[in-house]
């Protein structure tokens, strides 16, 4: 009787480990090419889940204001960038992205597009977030959640 036992057990972990093994992986992937055409001076930031908010941008340094539409979204645009290289850093109490900085070269003939991948994560565990100062922005430089 121990033996037969043994055996359906042997036989249960080896099915287990066969399933284990075979099950799909997930594939986490950045478009190669943009869905769109961006226009020039435009950088154009893809969330793969939507973004509660409130996020921070900043561009080379600079604070910029983001204005956000309802409860968050899956894209931020920035409009007004000048040509040239630029580095940006984008952040959230209630998200979390990877790459969450990066440099882009704008060209005023084309836009830029990233794929970000976005994660749900609440930096503040108890009480309130503190308030951030205001953004300073850069003139003629826009950003918008939707």
């Amino acid at each position: 009787m121990k033996n037969a036992q043994r055996l359906a057990c042997a036989s249960g972990f080896a099915l287990l480990a066969v399933l284990g093994c075979n099950r799909p992986k997930a594939v986490h992937s950045v478009a190669k090419a943009a869905p769109i055409d961006v226009p020039g001076g435009t950088l154009t930031l893809s969330f793969t889940r939507k973004v509660q908010g409130p996020v921070e941008l900043s561009l080379d340094g600079v604070r910029i204001p983001v204005t956000q539409t309802a409860k968050g979204g899956k894209t931020l645009k920035v409009t007004g960038i000048a040509s040239g290289r630029h580095r940006y850093f984008v952040q959230s109490n209630r998200d979390a992205f990877g790459p969450d900085q990066g440099e882009l070269e704008m060209s005023d003939a084309h836009g830029v597009y990233y794929v970000l991948f976005s994660q749900r994560f609440e930096g503040v565990l108890y009480g309130k977030t503190e308030p951030t100062p205001t953004s300073e922005g850069l003139p003629g430089v826009s950003a918008i959640l939707k």
